[in-house]
């Protein structure tokens, strides 16, 4: 028998106190706990990038993170990449000018991992964007939008999130 444990999490800067098994997924803790159902969960074994969020900056995937590992750390999730104003985040605006998503099952993961490739500074080519976004899996082939919208965002600047 697994005992519950009690956990902060903040998460688009915001302090949440979870009750979780200590195995329970940060992608879980996200969808299920506190619903937060903008991250998908796509594979549930890392290899899509569907869940990818950001934990102290960096990209991560939530699928394969246990939430006791980033309890005191900053996540976030594609619904705190905006604005507080409701504006959109740079990166959200470029996928959508560039019809950049077509089904949009992947692109809450798509758009976490362009913010770290383009804060990283791995913008500089096509080539370069689509290796770096290699991790992010997409069953409807809209790779050229999203490198266009990449390069349309990496060139505006912005994307300190």
């Amino acid at each position: 028998m697994t005992t519950l444990k009690s956990m902060e999490l903040e998460i688009n800067g915001k302090q949440h106190t979870v009750i979780l098994d200590p195995r329970a997924t940060l992608l879980d803790a996200l969808r299920e706990n506190l619903g937060l159902t903008g991250t998908k969960k796509g594979c549930d074994l890392g290899q899509c990038g569907a869940c990818t969020i950001h934990v102290d900056g960096e990209r991560v995937l939530a699928c394969l993170t246990l939430a006791a590992q980033v309890a005191g750390r900053r996540i976030t999730t594609i619904e705190g990449l905006g604005g507080a104003d409701g504006s959109l985040h740079p990166v959200q605006q470029a996928f959508i000018e560039q019809d950049a998503f077509q089904c949009g099952y992947c692109t809450p993961g798509q758009i976490m991992s362009a913010v770290a490739c383009i804060r990283e500074g791995h913008a500089g080519s096509d080539n370069e964007i689509s290796e770096y976004m290699a991790g992010n899996l997409c069953r409807c082939g809209a790779y050229p939008n999203i490198v266009s919208a990449v390069r349309k965002a990496g060139k505006g600047g912005g994307c300190a999130n």
